[in-house]
């Protein structure tokens, strides 16, 4: 069915609940991009996202007697907070099914506007198919968060918004996509009356289904999604966002981790507000669009949509931010065992500032340091392998190995000659109560535990590394347990950083 999205946007029905949220120079970015970025600050909504909008523009529209019944939603919270605002204004029920890896500040946040909450699943796609089977069961209407033109256009009056509001020329306006309603409105609106700007959607490494999507030519379903930006954590794209971004879309930069948190550092920075990651994803893409187009003197405009930030993950990403931008590099370093070697060492660092240090003989003839330095950018990181190298220390570069991220640097010096047949795993799985107990149940009783170091990071994913003593003749055994746990898995025995200091 064909749908004016120009006229649904002109006539959507958002400012009820939200307001016109300001666009808001980014000085300290803009000057270290040679361009002129600006943000517009979604986050500033109530609820604190721009999900309020669609979802008002959806049920506002809905006939007195449909949403006297209920609605229903499935949501990992941003939405649900717009559903449950929406629905408190319109004097109607909403049930909100949210995933059990949702912040507690989501779920709380929708509770305090009235929603009813129910938890169910691991994902936002376990969630939307428990939702319907209650949409069903109780008759109320669903409210899509993305694959809805009511939502989608009620999305897009955040590009009205834009061109009504940047007199400036804008070169591209970077957007994050999960399920798609977000930049599919604004793109909508925006490519009808100024086509020549770009349109640049940003999907985190580990949660790109709108990316393979649009290069399949067709809807490609994630088999699992990084849950990290919770907020797009979706596995598959909507049927109509899919259209939409493949007629107006003018291409998708992908970011990691580390990007979204120098990125919400950076953000803090300008602002002091703190965004959540799926909140600074557009700010992340900006970053990445001019490392790599090398642009100077552009406007460009990113989308802050959203700050329910989890206070949980603030150390993780303050600890990712400095990789994310380069500010920090990690290396371990082999030096001779003997008077004066770690007063050359310290000679090599020079003065540059230390994010920590850990020294660890390893035998007569040598020891082994793990050592963080502050860096400008990666070049920087490079040069002290070179000056390391030319003093005679072996050295390896850590800082983009995410054993050493995630784990060694919090674990150094376990070298033991008690660990035989040690096998060393990486393994991730959704946090949800009681999902370590359930990875320790399936193990084998006879086999022994020689190292393990768990991380915990909010809603983020359980972060493992495991050392079992497996003998040779159940190594059959080992690779059937890993291949029924269900989780993301590896082999880390060959890793230089573990030979060093665990192995």
């Amino acid at each position: 069915m064909f749908c004016d999205y120009l006229v649904q946007i002109l006539t959507a029905r958002v400012y009820d609940v939200a307001q016109e949220t300001p666009l808001e120079y980014a000085p300290s970015l803009s000057k270290r991009l040679n361009n002129r970025l600006i943000l517009k600050r979604e986050d500033m909504q109530s609820v604190f996202s721009f999900k309020l909008r669609g979802a008002y523009n959806k049920m506002a529209q809905l006939p007195s007697k449909i949403i006297k019944q209920g609605v229903i939603a499935a949501s990992a919270g941003n939405h649900a907070q717009g559903v449950a605002l929406g629905a408190s204004r319109l004097e109607s029920h909403a049930i909100i099914v949210m995933p059990v890896t949702t912040p507690l500040v989501k779920v709380d946040a929708v509770k305090s506007l009235g929603g009813e909450v129910v938890l169910y699943g691991d994902t936002y796609d376990d969630a939307f198919t428990y939702a319907r089977q209650l949409q069903v069961e109780k008759g109320m209407t669903f409210v899509h968060p993305f694959d809805d033109p009511l939502v989608i256009a009620g999305q897009g009056t955040i590009g009205m918004e834009i061109l009504r509001q940047c007199q400036q020329p804008i070169h591209a306006i970077f957007v994050a996509i999960g399920g798609g309603g977000l930049i599919s409105g604004i793109a909508a609106y925006v490519k009808r009356l100024r086509p020549r700007i770009k349109i640049i959607g940003v999907e985190p490494l580990d949660a790109d289904a709108m990316n393979q999507s649009l290069r399949a030519g067709r809807r490609v379903r994630l088999s699992q999604v990084g849950l990290f930006a919770d907020g797009v954590a979706v596995r598959e794209v909507g049927e109509e966002t899919f259209r939409l971004c493949q007629k107006y879309l003018d291409e998708i930069i992908l970011v990691n981790t580390d990007d979204i948190c120098a990125a919400i550092k950076d953000v803090f920075e300008d602002t002091r507000s703190i965004l959540e990651p799926a909140g600074a994803l557009a700010i992340a893409g900006a970053k990445a669009y001019v490392e790599r187009e090398k642009i100077k003197d552009k406007t460009l405009l990113a989308v802050a949509c959203g700050a329910n930030m989890n206070f949980d993950r603030l150390r993780f990403v303050a600890e990712r931010a400095e990789l994310g931008e380069h500010r920090e590099a990690i290396f371990a370093v082999s030096i001779p065992e003997g008077p004066g070697s770690l007063r050359k060492f310290c000679k090599c660092l020079g003065k540059r500032n230390l994010t920590e240090f850990n020294y660890r003989i390893a035998d007569e003839k040598k020891a082994h340091i793990f050592v963080g330095v502050q860096t400008q950018n990666r070049a920087d990181a490079c040069t002290m392998v070179n000056i390391f190298e030319s003093c005679g220390f072996s050295t390896l570069d850590l800082t983009d190995d995410e054993l050493t991220k995630m784990h060694l640097r919090y674990m150094v010096g376990g070298h033991s000659s008690l660990a035989k047949d040690e096998q060393i795993y990486r393994f991730e799985f959704p946090e949800r109560p009681g999902a370590l107990m359930q990875f320790f149940t399936k193990m084998s009783p006879n086999w022994n535990i020689s190292l393990f170091h768990y991380r915990n990071n909010g809603s983020d994913y359980g972060r493992i590394v495991l050392g079992m003593q497996v003998k040779p003749c159940e190594i059959i055994k080992w690779q059937h347990f890993l291949d029924s746990l269900g989780y993301p898995y590896w082999n880390e025995n060959t890793n230089p950083a573990y030979k060093l200091f665990l192995g």
